[in-house]
């Protein structure tokens, strides 16, 4: 009789635990599940959400006003199509790329270096401009009489530091299966690039990786650095969207190619590179 009672105990909590199972996989998957929003809706809510990350160049804000290369063409976007455009500000490119996967951005509209691995990922619009990747060391003068790295063959055993989750680590693992050594890399969740790039300037690290555009506007407050060396190809630049947003993109890029004909951003461009 008691080996029966306890039978049943057996049971009774076998399906509550199967039943907490199903409760929390189905909740799980729910949470998983991103609405898809293409143009149509976009215009419906009369918003659209774009994220950016901020960096004297793209995003920044000096004084009371705000300025930067992404900041304006969202602004231009945001008057042509006369909806409301909600920007928020993340630096991490991983951070915003999952924020577009689960549907809290429309839009990532930053200097995103497009690879194959990108592209199964997402869809990216039209080329908007064309960047690479520098190391950013000091000059001999300011490096105890070391000359700067000019061949990458140079790099091996080398600690380079960058931000964390960012997208030229992928470049700098490649970079060191193609000199056949290794490069060393720390990821800095701490420092954006800029700061890093300062502290390469201060002495406080040796190597960073950064923008050439960027690099060379810091190069001109940081006369310690040196901002020659490649470290990436000459690389198209786009915006991202998801991939069940054909609409969207095919919009973003009725847009962009009237707008980077105009006369505004060729100013524009003028202005930040």
């Amino acid at each position: 009789m008691k080996s029966k009672k306890t039978l049943i105990v057996y049971v009774a909590l076998l399906l509550m635990t199967v039943y907490l199972m199903v409760v929390l996989f189905t909740r799980s998957k729910e949470s998983q599940t991103v609405l898809s929003r293409d143009f149509s809706d976009i215009e419906n809510s009369g918003e659209l959400n774009i994220v950016t990350d901020y960096n004297s160049v793209g995003y920044h804000v000096s004084g009371d006003t705000i300025a930067g290369f992404q900041y304006e063409l969202i602004k231009a976007l945001e008057r042509d199509w006369k909806l409301k455009v909600n920007v928020f500000l993340e630096n991490s490119l991983e951070e915003n790329l999952s924020g577009l996967q689960q549907g809290k951005y429309d839009v990532v509209a930053r200097n995103i270096p497009v690879n194959t691995q990108l592209r199964e990922q997402f869809n990216f619009t039209e080329s908007i401009n064309l960047n690479k990747q520098v190391l950013v060391q000091r000059k001999l003068a300011f490096n105890d009489s070391v000359a700067p790295i000019r061949q990458h063959l140079d790099l091996a055993k080398k600690t380079i530091h960058v931000h964390k989750d960012s997208p030229v680590i992928l470049r700098l693992q490649n970079l060191s299966h193609e000199i056949g050594d290794t490069i060393f890399i720390v990821e800095n969740a701490r420092y954006e690039t800029e700061q890093l790039v300062m502290m390469v300037a201060g002495g406080d690290i040796d190597f960073t990786v950064c923008d050439e555009v960027v690099a060379k506007q810091l190069s001109e407050q940081l006369p310690e650095i040196d901002v020659e060396t490649d470290i990436s190809f000459t690389q198209m630049e786009s915006w991202a969207v998801r991939k069940d947003s054909p609409v969207l993109l095919d919009s973003l890029n009725g847009w962009l190619a009237r707008f980077l004909k105009s006369r505004e951003f060729q100013k524009t461009y003028k202005r930040y590179y």
